[in-house]
């Protein structure tokens, strides 16, 4: 029987691209649904100001299509002048190249653009022509890499079978840990804390009730949510984002698109002294999976952002049947929180032969040191033992 034809095409843009076409590869029938893979989120992103070339984000997609142009897989990839929004940090990489005389940027980024969550990157859906399809991908990535001049290519949070795949095809694999929520059958948040020592379970009531006092929180999903709700949600995420990176990743248009073209797959959640709500936090709703995004407040509490962003997610979670919540990139102190360590992966390719061999002996250490402190946090999480 004979193969299919494929061809390589790079589209500039996803408005370039129909969107039930983009959906069909990017969320196929049988694989999880992945909010942040959808045309609607990151067409957003693009259209909206917050990833497009004036912001170092050059959308260059990879699209892989039969001659009557039928898209059959494809790859978001972004050509990046900066190693910012990609919580996969490459600078000391890019300052030892650069001192020895080479230019690491611009460089090639497949990844959801500011957006720390693990999941596919080659959109390929299952069939027989499958592996296919994805050696075509990263081949057209590293195509597009060495024809233009760039330093590398990375992709960043791709999923532990992903990361095997790539190895064997000689990319670099770094490994990185964030920290999970999950659901173990849980009916109530009382539950949750019957699982955890004496002494954690009081902490984190002693935490909640001094993070409530005075306020209530509410969870607003779909139409509920208002461009008044975005109003003051934006506030509080300018706040966060002008005091962690210098600036905010995204626009303000970026809140109402997703709104508009997404609403049921949000998730806000507001603290609100009376009528008026002083912190918030956004979370996408995927397949079992709550996924932590952006917060912020007018008016800084004690215990605030652990209530806001960790334990009404577990509300929710647990209100939901969800089996995960994942809260962004870092932070050990989640662990204390219920919040388990779980291995993050990304895949590089690296063009100059001496950077390449500089990384590939650096990762493997840093692997190794990853995988002992993933252990260790692993026997200090607050729950029983058994």
């Amino acid at each position: 029987m004979r193969e299919p034809e494929f061809q390589i095409r790079l589209a500039t843009g996803l408005k370039d691209v129909p969107k039930d076409a983009w959906n069909a590869v990017a969320n196929p029938p049988g694989k999880p649904y992945d909010p942040f893979l959808s045309w609607d989120f990151l067409e957003a992103l693009e259209s909206s100001g917050a990833a497009t070339p004036e912001t170092g984000w050059t959308p260059l997609h990879v699209l892989v299509e039969t001659p009557d142009k039928t898209l059959h897989a494809a790859m978001p990839l972004y050509a990046k002048t900066h190693s910012q929004g990609e919580f996969v940090f490459d600078y000391s990489w890019a300052n030892a190249f650069e001192q020895a005389g080479g230019n690491y940027y611009p460089k090639l980024l497949s990844a959801v653009p500011f957006t720390p969550v693990t999941g596919r990157r080659r959109l390929v859906p299952d069939g027989p022509d499958a592996e296919r399809l994805a050696s075509l991908l990263i081949m057209g990535a590293v195509q597009v890499a060495e024809q233009n001049g760039f330093s590398s290519l990375h992709l960043n949070f791709i999923e532990a079978h992903e990361a095997d795949a790539l190895g064997k095809d000689q990319l670099l694999i770094r490994t990185d840990q964030q920290f999970h929520w999950a659901n173990d059958g849980y009916q109530s948040f009382d539950d949750f804390l019957a699982a955890l020592s004496s002494a954690k379970r009081k902490n984190l009531r002693k935490e909640r009730a001094k993070a409530q006092q005075d306020l209530t929180f509410i969870h607003l999903t779909d139409s509920a949510i208002t461009e008044a709700h975005w109003d003051a949600f934006f506030d509080f995420y300018v706040d966060t984002g002008s005091r962690k990176w210098g600036s905010p990743y995204l626009t303000r248009e970026t809140f109402s698109l997703l709104s508009e073209r997404m609403a049921d797959d949000l998730l806000l959640i507001f603290a609100m002294q009376g009528e008026q709500p002083i912190a918030g936090a956004l979370n996408l709703i995927g397949s079992g999976t709550l996924y932590g995004r952006y917060w912020g407040c007018l008016e800084p509490r004690p215990m605030l952002h652990f209530e806001t962003c960790y334990y009404q997610a577990i509300d929710y979670a647990i209100a939901h049947g969800l089996k995960t919540v994942e809260a962004g990139a870092q932070g050990g102190h989640k662990l204390a929180r219920g919040y388990a360590p779980v291995t993050t992966h990304s895949a590089h390719w690296i063009a100059h032969p001496g950077l390449r061999n500089a990384i590939g002996d650096y990762l493997e250490h840093e692997r190794d040191a990853v995988t002992r402190e993933a252990d260790y946090l692993r026997d200090r999480t607050p729950f029983r033992k058994e």
